[in-house]
């Protein structure tokens, strides 16, 4: 069994795609002081280890969603308090795009709660995109499951990363989500790669998994086609009103365990603290970049669940001798980081992760 080791030239190996569930397990069972050196140093190969990107999320359709995702407040059919809106107007998303940037946020992300866009809703997306990406902000959508001509047409409009997750490994997936199938995510994705986007795509851990299932939805992330660019762990947000309310709440070692094997398993991706931040101590924060987590949400909205407000975030940085990821000033017209100019890496950012409990639509 093949697992990384203290050998430099294993720790610089070219990237893998063909992980074995026993061998993913493996690093997730190393003792814990291991496993956060191992991925402490994989992460110094590849990223700044002082630099964490920002991102800002914006709910721009919020409620009314058909779909049954066990964990998601805006499914229609759980009773949750969340209202049902329609789509914001572009004027009003640009106006929280100038504020979120002001902020210091690098990415603005879009959520829409939808199981899938329809094809009149695509023009109206596509203009917020085009007004965000004007202000010198990256983009990033996550609008639920798209056809490949919706994909192209987004790319086209100028959008940067799709966020897109998986929620949890393929064999417990039937016991979250009963509306679309797994196959339908690995679509998705697929599409938005072949329309030339970045993708963001991660999963929700404490929803009842075990470990051996955590490893299974890592083991399936880390042998996609392409690596995420960006591979948001979300920590289960508990929503009264829908099912996994009352969920026994993960150990918080074992939800940097796996921030630690993600940034093994994906190197050069970025791996993104989500949702569940508003309820991690500073200390739990720190752990998780010591294991490897270099981007986070901003502000204090994750779609319909919170978020730790921008001046703890400031100070936890100032603590911790953090520093937001500046933009690159020689990206070309359109892009913010150097990491999505073709060619300049490998490794690319963020999703996003996008999601409060990995977004509705994703």
């Amino acid at each position: 069994m093949q697992v990384v080791s203290e050998n430099p030239t294993v720790l610089s190996a070219p990237l893998r795609h063909d992980w074995s569930r026993a061998e993913v397990r493996a690093l997730l069972d190393l003792p814990f002081t291991e496993l956060l050196h191992r991925a402490a140093s994989v992460h110094r190969l590849h990223f700044d280890p002082a630099e964490v990107q920002v991102s800002t999320l914006l709910s721009v359709k919020t409620g009314g969603c058909p779909e049954d995702c066990a964990y998601c407040p805006q499914a229609q059919r759980y009773h949750t308090g969340v209202d049902a809106t329609k789509l914001m107007s572009t004027e009003v998303v640009l106006e929280k795009a100038k504020a979120a940037k002001a902020a210091g946020a690098s990415r603005f992300c879009m959520g829409a709660a939808w199981r899938s866009p329809a094809d009149r809703d695509i023009p109206k997306v596509a203009a917020m995109i085009q007004g965000v990406k004007a202000l010198g902000l990256e983009t990033c959508a996550t609008l639920g499951m798209l056809s490949g001509t919706q994909a192209q047409a987004l790319r086209e409009a100028g959008l940067d990363y799709y966020n897109h997750n998986l929620d949890t490994a393929p064999e417990f997936y039937n016991q979250i989500i009963h509306t679309r199938e797994f196959q339908d995510r690995l679509d998705t994705l697929a599409h938005v790669r072949d329309a030339g986007m970045k993708t963001c795509c991660g999963g929700i851990v404490g929803m009842g998994e075990s470990r051996e299932q955590r490893a299974g939805l890592l083991q399936t992330l880390a042998n996609l086609p392409a690596h995420p660019d960006s591979v948001p762990i979300n920590r289960l947000v508990q929503v009264e009103g829908t099912p996994l309310a009352g969920t026994t709440e993960l150990d918080p070692f074992e939800f940097v365990r796996t921030i630690a094997t993600a940034r093994l398993l994906m190197p050069q991706s970025m791996v993104r603290l989500s949702a569940g931040r508003e309820a991690m101590s500073d200390e739990l924060q720190a752990l998780c970049f010591l294991a490897g987590a270099n981007s986070i949400f901003y502000g204090e909205k994750l779609l319909t669940t919170g978020n730790p407000d921008t001046e703890r975030d400031l100070a936890l940085f100032a603590r911790l001798g953090l520093r937001p990821m500046q933009v690159a000033v020689e990206a070309k017209a359109g892009t913010v980081h150097a990491d999505i100019i073709e060619g300049s890496n490998q490794y690319g950012a963020d999703a996003g992760g996008c999601g409060g409990n990995c977004t509705c639509a994703a």
